[in-house]
């Protein structure tokens, strides 16, 4: 058997069957464990949109995300086919898990389905 090493890496081959020998990996996630986590991310989020929800104008639903935004702009779009819409957003957060930051200066959506977009009473300064 040859070891063969570059910068930060180390394997071992076989050269009779061409088999790579790696370390062994971790045990796969448990469902229950992953149902924990994102549970626990949802409710990270959940926290963070009431927190940032009176910084903002507007909510937005599409079928995929849910935003809030401070400007909007809505157009509806004719092809050969379909009809869509295209949402610009500007000065937006998003509600996603899978997002490390969700602070998003400028946004544009197409959606070929229902899009939702309620203007927000302003909140009263304290």
């Amino acid at each position: 058997m040859k070891s063969v090493r570059g910068v930060g890496y180390n394997r071992n081959l076989s050269t009779n069957a061409g088999i790579i020998n790696r370390p062994p990996q971790e045990k796969p996630m448990a469902e229950e464990d992953l149902e924990r986590y994102e549970t626990e991310v949802e409710l990270q989020i959940y926290h963070e949109y009431r927190d940032v929800l009176p910084l903002f104008k507007y909510v937005v639903e599409t079928e995929r995300r849910f935003y809030l935004a401070n400007q909007v702009d809505v157009e509806t779009k004719v092809s050969d086919r379909a009809t869509y819409f295209e949402i610009k957003l500007e000065d937006a957060w998003v509600w996603d898990m899978y997002r490390p930051a969700r602070f998003l200066k400028n946004v544009k959506v197409m959606s070929f389905r229902d899009v939702n977009i309620e203007e927000l009473e302003p909140q009263p300064s304290l």
